[in-house]
Parts: C-alpha cells; sequence; structure tokens
C-alpha cells in the first residue's frame, strides 16, 4: 500500500511589506492559528539602526546586510528544531527577499500589500513605534514588488486580519498541513 503524500509546511512564512502594512498584527493571528513560532525581525536589527530610523533617518543597504543574515541564520536556526515560524520583515528588495530565502525551498513570502492612503492612515495612529509614519515615502520608493519567479503570494490588506489570515492559510495550502501537524 503507498503512502499518501505528506502536506509540507513551510519552515518559514516571512510576512512582508513596508512599515504600517500589518506584518506583526497579521503575523501574531496567523502564529494563533497555526502554532507556528513567530519573530519579528525588528529584533534583529542593531542599535545604530533603530537609532537611525528613530531619527528618521532611512537606512542604506550597508545598514541592511548584516540584519538580513541574522534573519536568514535565524530561520536555518529555527528549520532544524522543526517548527516553523513566522517572521515580520519588511524585505522591500528583491535582493533582501534573495537573502532570506538564501536558496531554501521550504521559505515562503506573503506580500501584505496596500494603498498608501491605507497604510498612511494605520501609521498615523500607530504610537511608541520607532519607525516613524515619516518615513513610509521613502519605504514605499525603495519598495520593489515581488515578481512571479520569487516564492511570493500577494495578499491585499483592505480587510479584517482574520480575513487576511485565512486568505493566508488558503493561499499556501496550509490547513491541510496544519491539522497533519496537530495529530
Amino acid at each position: 500500500m503507498t503512502e499518501k503524500p505528506r502536506a509540507l509546511l513551510p519552515v518559514a512564512i516571512i510576512l512582508m511589506g513596508v512599515s504600517g502594512s500589518g506584518k506583526s498584527t497579521v503575523a501574531e493571528a496567523l502564529a494563533r492559528r497555526t502554532g507556528f513560532a513567530i519573530e519579528d525581525a525588528d529584533a534583529f536589527h542593531p542599535q545604530a539602526n533603530i537609532d537611525k530610523m528613530h531619527a528618521g533617518t532611512p537606512l542604506t543597504d550597508d545598514d541592511r546586510w548584516p540584519w538580513l543574515r541574522a534573519i536568514a541564520d535565524a530561520i536555518d536556526r529555527k528549520a532544524e528544531t522543526g517548527w516553523p515560524v513566522i517572521i515580520a520583515c519588511s524585505a522591500l528588495k528583491r535582493s533582501y527577499r534573495d537573502v532570506l530565502v538564501h536558496g531554501r525551498s521550504d521559505v515562503q513570502i506573503v506580500y501584505l500589500r496596500g494603498t498608501r492612503n491605507l497604510i498612511a492612515a494605520r501609521l498615523a495612529g500607530r504610537h511608541g513605534h520607532f519607525m516613524p509614519a515619516s518615513l513610509l515615502d521613502s519605504q514605499l520608493a525603495a519598495l520593489e514588488e515581488p515578481t512571479p519567479d520569487e516564492p511570493v503570494v500577494t495578499v491585499d490588506i483592505d480587510a479584517d486580519v482574520e480575513i487576511i489570515v485565512t486568505n493566508i492559510i488558503d493561499r499556501l495550502a496550509l490547513a491541510n498541513a496544519i491539522k497533519e501537524r496537530s495529530r
């Protein structure tokens, strides 16, 4: 008797988008629904990067490379544990996403896409975050929307968080894999 193929879970799901696109909020809700671990890429920034952003100074690529490599290393460590992880990370450029995926076929990116007006409104209502709303335009200018050859699904953010999470689970075909994992 042949065994049916098991649904494969990604070792990491990277939720990408500009600041204010809902990465952290969606990551928390997705983690609750899937049982995946959760990491916020902001936690991997060195203090110098945080200070620059807090001062309203956009980061350069030279600022970002060590940060991105630290996240990629965290993905590898998480993969060794066998426990999938959701990482909220801006990943605005293709080259950044390439560093994060680093050739792994078990890393999936979800692009949280929204209009400038929607995101600006969200940022205006957010308090206590080190990324000021004034940097939204620089993030939108830096954003390279994902291309079809990347391991990316695009989900619009103009819906309730639970609907966004359901869309992600459906688009990544996670429902059966989650059920299988919980057995």
